[in-house]
């Protein structure tokens, strides 16, 4: 069932997941971890289908990556083994982590260059009642592909974050899980049109400025 994303929506927390696809990881140079590496995004850079994405002063090097969302329904704590983690969740949505890639490896830490104004677009809506082990998830930009994986190509699977992360932190009514980006992220610039699509979903556009 979809249900809509408002406007006054805004998560305690939005929690990412980095390098959770091995080809992604290996664009970048980098090693797939070993447990999951998860980093916080800025509530204030949330943005809807249809808004601009706003390109900083500070950034040449703008990327998109197309993510599939857990959103939490109800507050967990410490999720065992034996439970269901997908009880504690109130649906699925698109989600693009919008990545100041030059500033990400200047600071090495991930927050500065995660958490602009605009760089957290989700939606068009929340899927209640979807299997999401194995569904695809593509980007275009101006209709181009760029990205398209599978979340059965996840080095950590989506049941497997919840619990993890729910370890690390209380996950909140609200809160975002950003599960990670399959490759081919590229850059984005002006004028463009950037549309994350995933199977069972939906399409999220958003224009670039």
């Amino acid at each position: 069932m979809q249900q809509e994303i408002h406007a006054n929506f805004i998560p305690s927390k939005i929690i990412c997941v980095g390098r959770n696809y091995s080809e992604h990881a290996a664009e970048l140079g980098n090693e797939v971890p070993k447990e999951p590496l998860i980093f916080l995004k800025a509530p204030s850079s949330l943005i809807f289908n249809g808004d601009t994405i706003l390109i900083p002063q500070q950034s040449h090097q703008v990327e998109h990556e197309a993510e599939l969302a857990v959103i939490i329904g109800n507050d967990c704590k410490d999720i065992k083994d034996n439970e269901d983690p997908f009880q504690f969740v109130h649906g699925f949505t698109c989600l693009n982590d919008v990545t100041a890639r030059d500033i990400q490896r200047h600071d090495v830490q991930f927050t500065r260059g995660k958490s602009f104004d605009t760089f957290c677009p989700i939606g068009p809506w929340i899927e209640t009642e979807l299997d999401v082990s194995d569904i695809r998830i593509c980007c275009s930009v101006n209709g181009e592909i760029k990205q398209d994986g599978r979340t059965s190509q996840m080095v950590f699977p989506v049941d497997f974050l919840i619990r993890y992360i729910s370890r690390q932190m209380t996950l909140q009514k609200g809160d975002i899980i950003a599960t990670g980006t399959p490759a081919g992220v590229s850059k984005l610039e002006p004028g463009d049109v950037c549309e994350i699509e995933i199977e069972g979903i939906g399409k999220l556009t958003n224009y670039v400025m």
